[in-house]
């Protein structure tokens, strides 16, 4: 009987040593510091003028394009968007503007961290306001974004456009 006891008694200590364990183990894994999560590294692949051919000027086409007034012998007539479909396409290349003017900071296309930061910022602020005006559907919206745009681009040109 006095067996009996002794391995209860010792049955109760492991288990009341094991929960204290886990328990030191919980508090332990609380206090250690998370690791953040980092977003994987990116090399940027196409060069500034990749960028311009491929993104940024067809991009900026759309936007211009997409308004406009033309006279001609059969009259006066009134370019915009009237469809979803138009509304999209104008959204989806301004979207594409405010997103190359990140591009342009990537890596080691900054030509520097000043101007072209400065232009590179212009460029995504035009593109935000023909955002919010397709998303509004204003056509004058998009005209006179659409200036503004024009001159973002004009001024990094005027300063840094290479043959």
């Amino acid at each position: 009987m006095r067996l009996m006891n002794w391995l209860f008694v010792i049955s109760v200590a492991l288990f009341i040593s094991g929960i204290g364990f886990i328990i030191a183990g919980a508090r332990t894994a609380q206090l250690a510091t998370p690791v953040e999560a980092r977003a994987p590294e990116m090399a940027p692949i196409a060069t500034v003028k990749q960028l311009m051919g491929g993104i940024i000027g067809p991009s900026a086409t759309v936007v211009f394009d997409s308004v406009g007034t033309t006279v001609d012998a059969t009259g006066i007539h009134e370019k915009q968007p009237s469809t979803e479909t138009e509304w999209a396409a104008v959204g989806a290349s301004a979207a594409a503007l405010v997103e190359s003017a990140n591009l342009l900071m990537v890596g080691d296309r900054a030509v520097d961290k000043g101007e072209w930061a400065k232009m590179s910022k212009a460029l995504a602020d035009a593109g935000m306001v023909v955002l919010k005006a397709t998303q509004a559907k204003d056509p004058m919206a998009i005209l006179a974004a659409g200036e503004t745009l024009n001159a973002s681009c004009d001024n990094c040109h005027s300063q840094y456009q290479r043959n």
